[in-house]
């Protein structure tokens, strides 16, 4: 057996790869079983009932969990993904089972049509899958997935060929998502940014008119409780927004939903750093990268940050101007490492401030402003905490030197992970579970929190130590 056959097939999936076996009751073993469980054999479902396909940033997170079982299972998840990428670069939000039921989850594949809708923007023909897209992290966990085995992705490949694919998803969203013409990518749909129902959508899907109730089935409401769930009104228009895009033939231009997100663009520059790494790991510089990346970071600062509110906000590409709502979005931005010292300070006080109490009144930051008029501590993203953005929060302290806050989050984070039985997001003040259990990218962070690692920038893109 040559090298390369030896270190693909070193351990079966079911093995960890680098620590003793952990005991059965331990948060690190009941981590990984949630990931076991959820796995289908080529990437993972964020949760059996709720969400039985393949999700587009969820795949992210996880793999970066993954990295501290399996690095094969890791960098197989995030192949699997980019193995359903259009031509055009984008990455699509959902990749579907064909083994699952169509009204098991809704939109299905026969709704969003990729294959004969999406066949001008390249859609593949062998794969059926949403037509939206999901913030950009994972050039970001293809960096640390690398990072975890350097010699089995370098025997597998890895890098060689997820670096085009990833390349020509930053493009795209580059390119054909500038719709407000300063640089920084634009979301199409809520969907799209990740915090679905965020009261920061309000105002724009005002202008959208909302699709018949009698014209979808919602199957979100046979998993979980109506009143933690968006309204008819708002899935109403989530729909009319996706057919619309749909019957469009998936085209980027004019839309009554354009927003610029500093979550999604945060993730974005934090990615194009990682594609410096990953160029650099491949015999090339980086350099082109890491200069583009602070010229996104530059436009960030310029296009959303708000002084008075703290914090970077939403801006409204159609209607023009910021969205004066604070959400937990705008305070991912933290995470970048060029962040000017006064911002990423302000950030902080924001942080663990009144509107979001982090350490205070709130063990995890909450998704939206508590002070906010549409606060709901359950209500999905209106309030409740979350456990990527929490991540997000805890990388983005500790790169800013804010060790002691940021290991304060990091021990909250694993209590209340562990006492909800990895839940999919919890009340900020009670850790409460809501949603779903035993839910993936919960329990792959959980492992990511469980193990000691390094920053993954500097103040010059490379490691912190």
């Amino acid at each position: 057996m040559d090298r390369t056959a030896q270190l693909t097939a070193l351990r079966a999936d079911r093995d960890i790869a680098y620590d003793p076996p952990p005991e059965a009751d331990s948060p690190h073993a009941g981590a990984a079983r949630v990931l076991e469980e959820n796995w289908t054999g080529t990437s993972t479902v964020p949760s059996r009932g709720l969400y039985p396909h393949q999700w587009s940033w969820d795949s992210a997170f996880i793999a970066i969990g993954l990295r501290h079982v399996s690095p094969l299972r890791a960098q197989t998840e995030l192949e699997t993904l980019l193995g359903a990428q259009w031509g055009d670069g984008r990455v699509p939000h959902i990749v579907f089972n064909p083994s699952v039921p169509l009204d098991a989850y809704f939109p299905s594949p026969d709704f969003w049509r990729s294959s004969t809708a999406g066949r001008a923007a390249g859609a593949p023909r062998t794969v059926q899958t949403s037509g939206i897209v999901q913030p950009p992290a994972h050039a970001l966990a293809a960096w640390l997935v690398h990072r975890a085995d350097p010699g089995l992705s370098r025997a597998r490949g890895f890098l060689t060929r997820v670096y085009p694919r990833l390349a020509a998803w930053h493009r795209y969203l580059l390119h054909r998502r500038d719709l407000g013409g300063a640089g920084l990518a634009s979301v199409v749909h809520p969907w799209e940014q990740g915090m679905d129902n965020s009261p920061c959508w309000d105002a724009p899907l005002r202008r959208v008119p909302p699709a018949p109730t009698r014209s979808f089935r919602r199957a979100d409401l046979d998993h979980g409780a109506a009143e933690d769930r968006p309204t008819d009104l708002d899935y109403g228009r989530y729909v009319r927004l996706a057919t619309d895009y749909r019957d469009g033939g998936y085209a980027d231009g004019p839309s009554l939903f354009a927003v610029e997100d500093p979550a999604f663009n945060a993730l974005l520059i934090a990615s194009e750093h990682a594609l410096a790494g990953i160029a650099r790991e491949l015999g090339a510089t980086g350099t082109a990268r890491h200069a583009r990346a602070e010229r996104l970071t530059a436009a960030l600062i310029d296009r959303m940050w708000d002084p008075a509110s703290g914090m970077f906000l939403c801006h409204d590409v159609r209607a023009g101007g910021l969205i004066p709502e604070r959400g937990v979005s705008g305070l991912i931005p933290l995470l970048l490492p060029t962040l000017p010292r006064d911002i990423a300070a302000t950030l902080v006080g924001t942080a663990h401030g009144p509107h979001f109490g982090l350490g205070r009144t709130t063990r995890l930051a909450p998704s939206y402003d508590l002070l906010g008029e549409a606060f709901d501590p359950h209500r999905y993203w209106r309030g409740p905490a979350w456990f990527n953005t929490g991540w997000l929060l805890e990388r983005g302290l500790r790169t800013h030197g804010e060790r002691y806050r940021a290991e304060a989050l990091r021990e909250a984070m694993l209590d209340l992970a562990v006492a909800s039985d990895f839940a999919e997001y919890v009340d900020p003040y009670t850790g409460k579970a809501c949603g779903t259990t035993r839910f993936s990218w919960t329990a792959a962070l959980t492992l990511d929190l469980l193990h000691d690692f390094e920053e993954l920038m500097d103040s010059k893109g490379g490691n912190r130590g």
